[in-house]
């Protein structure tokens, strides 16, 4: 029996062991294992005021809040039939933008940067370039100060309800990121340019991608499910097509198809599908780079968040530009008993909520799909397609070479501490 025990995986949030099964030499069983305890969210939610939904969800993850206060308060306004005014929602694309910034630039830099560049972290990274993790925090920064002004707080933002916003933010502070916004929007380009020089894996999947559309925007919090084979789905049908099981080994439930199959969301997938919809700053920057889409490989997702991050700043500074608040921040709410569901894109992919609310506005049902759960699948099966490189490898070498393509995915499993176990057994 061989056995290779890894005590840590750093750089992705949540606890889970990796195990791998080989039988005559070949591997006949992989499993992620997630065993970080359940947090309950949909259970404790029952019961609450609807306006406390956004606030609560958000504490799910500190670095995409704003993800789950927009699945959220859609859900909501369509149990209660509430249509928000066009200010509300360009004022929630301007806060997406600034979470879609801090996290994608996190990711590209400090978490799967460093496995790119064959060094152990982000402070390594920083030794070797260090005008380059200095860029980074500066574009992570500015995403946080953008949170910070529309939302109150840089994490867990407080200003969002249900039907708009608690206030308007002023003016004045918005129109004083524009400068810091624009030094970011070109750092962004540069970081595409940056990004394709990187030494990637080989390593091409024929995935499923799923992934919100809109024909007048890049999809993000309106439109319906589109997916690479060619269905259309509603936020109402979503769990029709799209099912969670529970796996008896992990504390994640797993997203497949109605026909049983692994899909793929998150950067990837919305750049193969939404592309056409990118602002003209990253059309540029996607056409100097002369990919040829649809990108297949898990690695190159670094490249998919790079020319997001052009596209967000571009977005951002458009909209403080013609931000006017106007009217009432949010609308007046009539409450009924009903039932709504609500689809946004996280920066890790589709996030979907279905509620149920009484008469008096309390929740008596929730259910909350992440990204991270949908793609727990289609991990197992790529680090399946790795995993007669990984068995083969020295122990240091497989660890790394497993870890690089987890990280890869900048899976949510939650916001603790974590730490991955790695097994390779022989089975008899």
């Amino acid at each position: 029996m061989n056995t290779i025990e890894v005590p840590t995986l750093a750089r992705v949030e949540g606890e889970g062991g990796l195990y791998i099964g080989l039988k005559d030499g070949q591997v006949v069983e992989i499993r992620l294992d997630i065993y970080e305890p359940p947090r309950f969210f949909e259970g404790f939610l029952v019961g609450r005021y609807l306006q406390e939904v956004p606030d609560i969800t958000a504490r799910i993850c500190g670095i995409c809040p704003v993800a789950y206060q927009m699945s959220s308060v859609t859900a909501l306004e369509r149990a209660l039939d509430v249509e928000v005014s066009p200010q509300v929602y360009a004022l929630r694309r301007l806060m997406y933008c600034g979470e879609y910034i801090e996290s994608h630039s996190l990711h590209i830099y400090l978490l799967q940067a460093p496995d790119l560049l064959g060094q152990p972290s982000a402070l390594d990274l920083a030794a070797i370039a260090p005008e380059v993790v200095k860029n980074a925090l500066r574009m992570k920064k500015i995403g946080n100060e953008l949170l910070k002004t529309i939302g109150g707080r840089s994490v867990h933002p407080v200003n969002a309800c249900v039907g708009g916003f608690y206030r308007w933010p002023d003016v004045a502070p918005l129109k004083a990121l524009l400068p810091d916004l624009e030094w970011g929007l070109e750092a962004a380009k540069e970081t595409v340019r940056w990004s394709l020089n990187l030494p990637y894996p080989e390593l091409e999947i024929d995935y499923e991608f799923v992934a919100i559309h809109h024909p007048e925007e890049y999809g993000l919090m309106h439109g319906d499910a589109w997916s690479s084979k060619g269905n259309t789905t509603s936020a109402a049908d979503y769990e029709m097509r799209y099912f969670e099981e529970h796996v008896q080994r992990s504390n994640a439930l797993h997203g497949h198809t109605a026909q049983g199959g692994t899909y793929l969301v998150g950067p990837l997938a919305r750049l193969n599908l939404n592309h056409a919809q990118l602002l003209p700053a990253a059309q540029m920057a996607l056409k100097d780079s002369k990919l040829n889409l649809p990108l297949k490989n898990p690695y190159k997702s670094l490249i998919a968040r790079a020319i997001e991050v052009v596209h967000f700043y571009a977005e951002a500074i458009q909209l403080i530009e013609t931000y006017q608040p106007d009217g009432p921040a949010h609308a007046s709410l009539e409450l009924k008993a009903g039932e709504g569901c609500g689809m946004s894109e996280a920066p890790r992919g589709l996030l979907y909520h279905r509620y149920k609310i009484d008469e008096n506005g309390l929740v008596t049902f929730a259910k909350i799909i992440p990204p991270t759960a949908q793609n727990l699948p289609r991990i197992e099966a790529d680090l399946f397609a790795l995993a007669p490189q990984i068995v083969e490898m020295p122990q240091e070498q497989a660890t790394l070479t497993a870890e690089h393509l987890v990280r890869s995915y900048d899976p949510c499993i939650s916001c603790a501490t974590h730490f991955l176990k790695l097994k390779v057994e022989e089975i008899k």
